[in-house]
């Protein structure tokens, strides 16, 4: 942003253009992101860390077959109904 404005639309105007620009930019960001994990797949470090978490859930060593990208929100969805259904009205 340029120098501070007194009048509160124009500064709304600014803030709604750089916050367009930024969405631009995650956009892009992200679109390469997924390209690039699509393309060549999960790194080693990646799959120590899926395999310590599936050990750590199982309790025991399993053997990770088939690890692939997933562009769903539905973990997002689940993590949070179990959240709220953890919580106890009063």
């Amino acid at each position: 942003m340029d120098a501070p404005t007194n009048d509160p639309l124009a500064l709304i105007a600014e803030l709604r253009e750089e916050l367009d620009a930024l969405k631009g930019r995650l956009s892009t960001l992200e679109g390469r992101t997924l390209q690039a994990a699509a393309s060549s797949g999960p790194s080693e470090e990646d799959m120590l860390a899926i395999s310590a978490a599936v050990a750590a859930f199982l309790g025991v060593r399993a053997r990770i077959r088939q690890v692939r990208l997933v562009q769903s929100s539905a973990w997002a969805q689940v993590g949070r109904s179990g959240i709220h259904a953890s919580h106890h009205p009063h």
